[in-house]
């Protein structure tokens, strides 16, 4: 009896141990470290989390988002912990678990004060284009002051671990792959070819050059774009060829169907606005994979993807459009292309995907006004020239400001000095004038946030934003549902607000349970939770928290 008890529990714990082995995160053996043979990380860009349930009955039971939300892992309140809510800022704020304050990243742009210029977020003149001509490729991470989980997990295996970052935009391919990536590609709207930097390479990869020659966009734009189902069945979207949104395919092409095989051959820039941006950026992806072998030994690969076409579409015709709905019912198919890939290539349950965004977007203010909801367009060029006048009648230099835009006032602090001027005596001047403005709820000295009585959350997120040498002096704080500038067409975002720092994130695959979480969660917590899966040492400048849940 005494034999039997032993040989029925050390089965039983055998089982266990093996259960444990393909349900679980990462367990120790005596062997070494299990891990996910690949690692996938979706940023879907200006992707509101409630366009996961909006369109949830249009997507297809194959597509990508019903196969992550019923067999995957939903962190359902997943906040945007900073403010700018634009591109470069979450694209690393994702990779790193870090916040604009640390990471150096502050906008797409900023102007920097060390250096007295205006820098856009990823540019590098020490580096050259490759796969191209002109400046489209003098682009490298060499802005970025942390590390990212890619450049974490080329550290944990002694550089063995391939690290590719992919994206129409640059900001989106460089800044989530990191400082020691194996390579980053991004869309020349020139040549309509992939490209990337000498940052990484003297040459682009066979793979890379094979996939330019099929001259992919052209076949896309010779497909033209109609909608994937009749058009009368898009009852979540207002109807078609709203009068606020842009026509970017021509003054006289008013909706659907697009004739888009004019842009053959040119223009193809065209194919950011067209849902054939997304799946030109999976026919890319599958490219790394198989070109890189990724996934394909016991070593963990990392492989980034923007889907940045979301993003100019929202821009473009707005988040309640035909054009918007079209175009995530057909991501939802491509991605679901991709995960069968994936399937295949892999393995199932030998990779892991998140799949998240960088920030979200606002409702168009003139279909709010249509609703009775509060609402208006804010026109800060406007404030650019008033503020400046008022400096210059006030202090007599009209050298004071040096701009307003990432929804901050930027003074002229080398001018403040040299004038021998109170620097907080001319806040006051620009702050007691922005508040009068109808749009603006609120405006502060960043450097004095801290002592300003203000909304917790507005107060964490301006000061997570906050980077003294390449942020402004004075942050500006729209009412809810204003945003600025774009009086006609699309929207924008930016704001602290939930329609714009609400997000979804979703994971899949290796070692994650089925589920969804409720609490509050954030953006920054993303990279520790890759990090703690894989038994790597988080980001060097990582603030947010480890999510347990998706893996018990």
């Amino acid at each position: 009896m005494a034999r039997f008890l032993l040989a029925f529990l050390f089965s039983f714990l055998l089982l266990q141990a093996v259960a444990q082995s393909n349900d679980n995160g990462p367990v120790l053996t005596q062997q070494g470290i299990r891990r996910p043979k690949l690692v996938v990380g979706i940023v879907v860009d200006q992707m509101r989390w409630d366009y996961l349930y909006r369109y949830y009955s249009r997507y297809q039971s194959n597509g990508g988002f019903k196969r992550l939300l019923l067999n995957g892992f939903s962190c359902e309140n997943t906040i945007i912990p900073y403010i700018p809510t634009v591109t470069a800022c979450g694209h690393t704020s994702i990779y790193t678990g870090s916040v604009p304050a640390i990471n150096g990243i502050t906008g797409n742009e900023w102007y920097d004060y060390d250096l007295n210029k205006q820098v856009y977020c990823t540019e590098d003149e020490q580096v050259t284009t490759v796969g191209g001509k002109g400046t489209a490729g003098q682009m490298s991470p060499h802005n970025l002051l942390v590390t990212t989980v890619g450049d974490e997990l080329h550290l944990a295996t002694n550089f063995k671990s391939k690290v590719i970052g992919i994206a129409l935009k640059d900001r989106a391919a460089i800044l989530p792959a990191g400082h020691t990536a194996n390579g980053a590609y991004w869309f020349d709207e020139a040549t309509g070819n992939w490209i990337s930097s000498s940052y990484y390479a003297i040459g682009l990869p066979k793979w890379v050059d094979d996939l330019n020659a099929k001259k992919m966009p052209d076949q896309y734009f010779a497909n033209g774009w109609n909608t994937l189902y009749p058009l009368n069945t898009y009852t979540q979207s207002t109807p078609d060829a709203e009068p606020y949104e842009y026509r970017p395919f021509g003054k006289d092409v008013k909706g659907f169907p697009y004739d888009l095989k004019q842009f053959v051959g040119k223009n193809y820039g065209m194919l950011h606005v067209t849902p054939y941006g997304n799946s030109f950026t999976f026919d890319m992806a599958r490219a790394a994979v198989d070109g890189e072998k990724m996934g394909a030994d016991s070593v963990t690969d990392m492989l980034t993807i923007s889907l940045s076409t979301p993003d100019y579409i929202g821009h473009t015709f707005g988040p309640n459009s035909v054009e918007a709905e079209d175009d995530f019912l057909r991501l939802d198919k491509d991605l679901g292309a991709f995960l069968d890939f994936l399937d295949q290539k892999v393995g199932k349950g030998e990779y892991l995907v998140f799949l998240t965004a960088d920030h979200g977007g606002a409702h168009v203010p003139a279909f709010l006004g249509q609703h009775s909801i509060p609402t208006g367009n804010a026109i800060d060029r406007g404030y650019n020239d008033e503020i400046s006048e008022l400096l210059k009648a006030k202090f007599h230099s009209d050298k004071l400001l040096i701009g307003v835009f990432n929804y901050q006032v930027h003074f002229n602090r080398l001018e403040i000095k040299r004038l021998g001027l109170n620097k907080d005596s001319v806040s006051k001047v620009v702050i007691d004038y922005l508040a009068g403005q109808t749009a603006i709820y609120r405006a502060f000295a960043l450097d004095k946030a801290a002592e300003t009585t203000l909304n917790a959350t507005i107060k964490r997120d301006a000061t997570n934003g906050y980077y003294p040498s390449r942020s402004g002096d004075i942050q500006i704080i729209f009412k809810p549902q204003w945003i600025e500038n774009f009086e006609h067409g699309g929207t924008t975002h930016g704001a602290w607000g939930p329609y714009d720092a609400h997000i979804p994130l979703l994971w899949y695959g290796w070692g994650i349970k089925p589920g969804q979480l409720s609490r509050e969660v954030y953006m920054t917590d993303i990279a520790p939770t890759v990090a703690s899966l894989l038994h790597i040492q988080m980001p060097s400048g990582a603030v947010g928290q480890v999510i347990p849940e998706i893996s018990k």
